[in-house]
């Protein structure tokens, strides 16, 4: 014979004390812990890196502006200072500038190449030619353009003294543009030796490229020089060698802007708009040079200070009460910054420092005096640091992730399955523990066994209570079996007795006494079965029942069950419940023997019908003496009587069965006391 698996559900998990859980709590706690040394590690070399940087910014901050000074005194630096505003004039033409110096020394080729290089306001151009246009800076030196040029050149052709026609010869030509009008020079070499020629300037039209007109004349305050220097460049012919152009150009409306009314005005308003145009035109139409041929790069301007500055800091300019120009430093250019590292950062403590540094200091120029103002904020090392920072997060998130992983690994692996095997086992240990429990529960482990310890040992703890289940198993059905043989004697026994009991009915008859004895016997046989199992067995048919017919018929039948004078008052109309006849009348009967056998003699037993919403209520109320108070709530449980030991037909079962009844049928029942004696109302709801 195969025995069923029994699956006993298991009760509430019981509470575990702290003890249970203190090996997890330590686990959890260490990881945590671990955790949160990793970012008190990264915050705290954070926040030292921060002050580091902080002091670090402070004792340079004043050497920061004192080499942007430095590089503003030198005439390079004056140069920006003094044209501030960006040309303004379109491509191919070059805008001059203002020099640092009054005039160029434009007849020395030695004075003006070391002039251009000072200023730095030469024009870088393929093949390593330049072009430095300007201006002086004193307004009493003359209305002039100072134009200086070098390049490699050939040996240059030479005009005739007195020709018009240039073709044959090497001649610059300068265009100048203002206020949309525009005036042209040729310039002729005219060859003083090998290695020197004056330049003499015809002003032409904007067609003439190679002809001069008729009985032209070289403009006056126009002076031009070309020096050829050094040896030859290349080992052929003919031999180029490094050239200098130097020219002096007149502009008229220079000249105009010296005597207005108010005074000069110079540097002129419209410099920035002024364009010039150089070009050495060579024999045959060839160009040597053209300094609108390719784009240039511009000299030293004040928006590239910005590109010294340090991240956070911003530097004003000043000529008297002018903002001459206002520079802030770039992002540093690479990972932009973290915005919640930032604000990390920020909310870091912060450094002896103070938060904005501010340092100043002046530079005289011909132009003027220029004061310049240096702030430093540190929330621009903050976002330095900050992005920084933001490539170091990968190594402390890589440690972050590996502790999680550990975690996760050892928690999911071990220490979960741990703990859902000791809930399983105290769950189980506590259905053990309850005394009117005899079934053992089922440990299900199919979600922990493996091949590891903890599998292992879950295995064997569910194969162990396998076993003892099994065991428990074999013996109901052992108690089971010999349950049924006991009842099966007792009713095939029961019957010829009850014949016997009919043969021998008189009370002399002498074989009477042991009819009954035996009758005892079968009884106290057939009674091992537990009347609470028997009853929860039982299967009710609810139906409807007109309840006022039927309590007529049970007070006219209660003398035929041994309980005389009960009386009951007929309703006016019939009152259907749901109940089931045969039930309900031997739960009412229990109740009615119940008083009868604790009514004064000679009362009635009263029986009282009420209606009342959707229950009907039965009242049996009996005059005689009042039940304990504190058996009041319990005389409705299995074997609950004040009868003697002795009196074996009185086993405190009557009025148990009536409440196990009443309630398969969806009533209830409850007694109260009164005046007189005892009242039990029992509850049916209406159909």
């Amino acid at each position: 014979m195969r025995l069923g698996r029994i699956d006993v559900p298991l009760p509430d998990m019981p509470r575990l004390g702290l003890a249970a859980f203190r090996n997890r709590i330590v686990f959890h706690l260490v990881f945590i812990a671990l955790a949160l040394a990793t970012l008190a590690l990264a915050v705290a070399l954070l926040n030292e890196e921060r002050q580091r940087n902080a002091q670090r910014y402070q004792q340079t901050f004043a050497k920061s502006l004192a080499g942007v000074v430095a590089q503003l005194r030198h005439p390079s630096g004056q140069l920006a200072l003094m044209n501030p505003e960006l040309p303004q004039v379109e491509p191919g033409w070059v805008a001059p500038l203002v020099l640092p110096f009054a005039a160029i020394d434009f007849d020395d080729a030695t004075k003006a190449r070391r002039a251009v290089e000072m200023a730095g306001c030469a024009l870088p151009y393929p093949d390593g030619a330049s072009l430095c246009a300007a201006v002086g800076s004193n307004a009493y030196a003359g209305g002039f353009v100072y134009l200086v040029a070098s390049l490699d050149a050939p040996p240059l052709v030479s005009r005739a003294r007195g020709a018009t026609d240039l073709a044959d010869a090497h001649r610059a030509r300068i265009s100048l543009r203002q206020g949309g009008v525009e005036q042209h020079w040729l310039a002729p070499v005219e060859a003083l030796d090998a290695y020197r020629g004056q330049l003499p300037g015809f002003a032409v039209d904007a067609a003439d490229t190679a002809t001069l007109p008729r009985k032209a004349r070289p403009q006056r305050d126009f002076r031009g020089w070309v020096w050829r220097e050094g040896p030859c460049l290349a080992g052929g012919k003919p031999c180029a060698r490094r050239t200098t152009i130097s020219i002096r150009l007149p502009v008229e409306a220079f000249r105009e802007a010296l005597f207005r009314p108010g005074g000069p005005q110079w540097p002129p308003s419209d410099l920035a708009r002024t364009g010039l145009r150089l070009a050495l035109l060579g024999p045959g139409g060839t160009t040597l040079f053209d300094s609108a041929s390719a784009s240039v790069e511009a000299p030293l301007t004040l928006p590239r200070l910005a590109a010294t500055l340090a991240p956070g800091e911003t530097l004003q300019i000043k000529r008297g009460a002018n903002v001459v120009a206002l520079l802030q430093a770039a992002e540093e250019a690479g990972a932009p910054p973290s915005p919640w590292l930032t604000a990390l950062i920020q909310h870091l403590p912060a450094p002896a420092t103070p938060r904005q540094l501010s340092a100043q200091d002046s530079v005289k120029t011909p132009a003027g005096r220029f004061d310049i103002t240096l702030t430093g904020d540190l929330q621009g090392l903050d976002r330095s640091l900050s992005a920084s920072a933001a490539r170091l997060a990968w190594p402390v998130g890589a440690m972050l992730a590996s502790i999680a992983l550990a975690w996760l690994i050892i928690e999911v692996g071990l220490i979960r399955r741990v703990a859902v095997l000791t809930k399983r086992a105290a769950a189980l240990s506590h259905q053990l523990q309850a005394p009117e429990r005899f079934e053992l529960g089922m440990l299900d482990v199919a979600d922990l066994r493996g091949r590891d310890e903890l599998g292992i040992l879950a295995g064997s703890l569910a194969d162990l209570l396998q076993h003892a289940r099994d065991s428990l198993r074999r013996e109901q059905l052992r108690a089971e079996r010999e349950h049924d043989q006991w009842h099966a004697v007792g009713h095939e026994i029961m019957s010829p007795l009850q014949s016997l009991m009919l043969l021998h009915a008189a009370d002399a008859d002498p074989s009477r006494r042991y009819v009954q004895r035996m009758q005892q016997a079968v009884k106290v046989l057939y009674g091992q079965a537990s009347p609470s199992e028997a009853l929860a067995a039982a299967t009710l048919s609810v139906g409807r029942l007109d309840l006022d017919a039927f309590l007529r018929q049970v007070a006219e039948n209660a003398a035929y069950a041994g309980i005389a004078d009960v009386t009951y008052t007929p309703a006016a109309e019939p009152v259907w419940v749901q109940a089931d006849e045969y039930p309900l009348e031997d739960a009412i009967t229990h109740v009615l023997s119940n008083a009868d056998r604790y009514r004064v003699a000679g009362t009635p037993i009263t029986l009282l019908l009420e209606v009342a919403g959707e229950l009907a209520t039965i009242a049996i109320h009996n005059q005689g003496p009042q039940i304990a108070d504190e058996q009041l709530a319990h005389i409705f449980d299995y074997g609950v009587s004040d009868a003697e030991p002795h009196d074996s037909q009185r086993r405190g079962q009557g009025l148990f069965v009536a409440k196990t009844y009443l309630a398969k049928m969806g009533g209830s029942i409850a007694a109260r006391h009164v005046a007189d004696g005892v009242v039990f109302e029992i509850a049916l709801r209406r159909g």
